[in-house]
C-alpha cells in the first residue's frame, strides 16, 4: 500500500480518475499502483510524478540499496528535494515530528512556522537564485527541544541544465 500516494491525492483533492488521465494511463492501473499491487515502470512513475509534482523515485524508495538505507535509517541525517516553489518532492529519514506522507507537496512554512523553517526556506531560495551550494547552521524548535542542524543545500538540475529546485542534506548537531 502506498499510503503516501493516497494521502497526497486526497490532499490535492484529486480522484484516481483525474490522476490517471493526467498521467495518460488507465484508472484501474493507477488504482493498482496506489494500493501497491502493481509497480509502475519508470516511464509511468515519471508521468504520475510529473502530474503530482513529486520525484518519481518515491515509487521505488522501498528498493533503495540496502547499504544506503542501513547507513541513513535512524541516523541524524535528513535528505530532501524541493521544487522551485520550495515544495517537497522527495524526502528520506524525516525527523519523527514529520511523516513523509505529510511533507510531500508542502513548503516548510506549511509544516511548521518558526524562525528555523523560515531560515531553511531562505537558504533554499538563495541556492535556486544563485545556483551555488550553500551551507548553514539552522536551529529548529521541535518536540524534543531546540535542535541544531548543519544544512547543506545545492541546486537540482534537469537534463537540459535548468535549475528545477534544491536538494538538502541536514545533519543534526550535538547540543
Amino acid at each position: 500500500m502506498r499510503r503516501w500516494l493516497t494521502q497526497l491525492r486526497k490532499e490535492q483533492q484529486l480522484t484516481q480518475q483525474q490522476i490517471a488521465e493526467g498521467a495518460h494511463i488507465d484508472r484501474a492501473y493507477y488504482a493498482q499502483i496506489e494500493n501497491g499491487t502493481r509497480n509502475p515502470s519508470m516511464a509511468v512513475a515519471s508521468q504520475i510524478a510529473s502530474f503530482l509534482h513529486i520525484n518519481p523515485s518515491l515509487f521505488f524508495s522501498e528498493h533503495l540499496s540496502e547499504p544506503f538505507q542501513s547507513a541513513l535509517a535512524n541516523s541524524p541525517i535528513i535528505l530532501g528535494h524541493c521544487d522551485l516553489s520550495l515544495r517537497y518532492t522527495w524526502m528520506f529519514n524525516p525527523h519523527p515530528d514529520f511523516k513523509m506522507s505529510h511533507v510531500l507537496g508542502k513548503r516548510d512554512d506549511e509544516l511548521d512556522y518558526n524562525e528555523g523553517t523560515l531560515a531553511l526556506m531562505d537558504l533554499k531560495k538563495r541556492v535556486i537564485e544563485t545556483k551555488e551550494n550553500i551551507r548553514e547552521r539552522i536551529s529548529f524548535p521541535l518536540s524534543d527541544g531546540l535542535l541544531y542542524y548543519d544544512v547543506f543545500a545545492q541546486p537540482l538540475y534537469n537534463q537540459k541544465g535548468e535549475v528545477i529546485g534544491a536538494a538538502t542534506v541536514s545533519t543534526e548537531l550535538p547540543s
